[in-house]
């Protein structure tokens, strides 16, 4: 009697499916742990993706303050705006013309002295002559150079004026208003001096003495 024990046949098999179960296990390991690191990858290359999306709000809203900034130099260049500041600069000169003296009013007095020596020919008072050689030609002095100040005040007035009946909201420039407050004072001050000399009140025509 064979008192031998043959092997068992399933021995060697298990075996041989130990390393491939550990070979398997190892496989699954390997794929387990990079499928991890993918997965933390995924969100960390997403994140630089709201960089050009920050990117992009400032672009829009730089655009939006350069139209802003665009929009209110392009309403202060509007015909009303510029036809204030012409009118201001023209009112604060016509009141510093009046002041200095215009060359229009020069010419005029000239002209009225002329006509002064004429007639002083038949003046028979010293009065009369003094009249006729100077009086009138001051007074035209006067005169045109008042309507020059009435002029420069009229207008300083209406540009300031014109906003309160304008497009609602609508200011002048600081500069627009200040040459038109310039002008409202050199006008006032021209009307007021003219004034007072046209109707000898200020520097009055002298008088000649009385004949002993």
């Amino acid at each position: 009697m064979d008192t031998k024990k043959t092997p068992a046949p399933t021995a060697p098999e298990a075996d041989v499916t130990e390393p491939k179960a550990a070979a398997e296990a190892a496989e699954a390991g390997t794929g387990t742990s990079a499928d991890l690191k993918k997965a933390a990858a995924e969100p960390a290359a997403a994140e630089p993706a709201a960089e050009p999306a920050q990117d992009l709000d400032d672009e829009l809203a730089e655009a939006d303050e350069l139209e802003e900034l665009t929009g209110s130099e392009e309403s202060d260049e509007q015909p009303g705006g510029v036809a204030a500041a012409a009118f201001s600069v023209v009112a604060a000169g016509l009141g510093l013309v009046a002041l200095s003296g215009s060359w229009v009013s020069r010419v005029i007095a000239e002209r009225q002295t002329l006509i002064g020596q004429i007639e002083s020919a038949n003046a028979t008072t010293t009065e009369a002559k003094i009249e006729a050689l100077y009086g009138n030609a001051w007074h035209l002095t006067a005169l045109v150079n008042g309507v020059l100040s009435t002029l420069a005040l009229l207008i300083a007035v209406f540009v300031l004026a014109r906003p309160a009946f304008g497009a609602p909201g609508r200011t002048l420039l600081t500069w627009v208003r200040a040459v038109s407050w310039a002008a409202v004072a050199l006008g006032a001050l021209g009307v007021l001096l003219f004034g007072l000399m046209y109707f000898d009140i200020l520097v009055p025509l002298p008088t000649a003495p009385a004949a002993a």
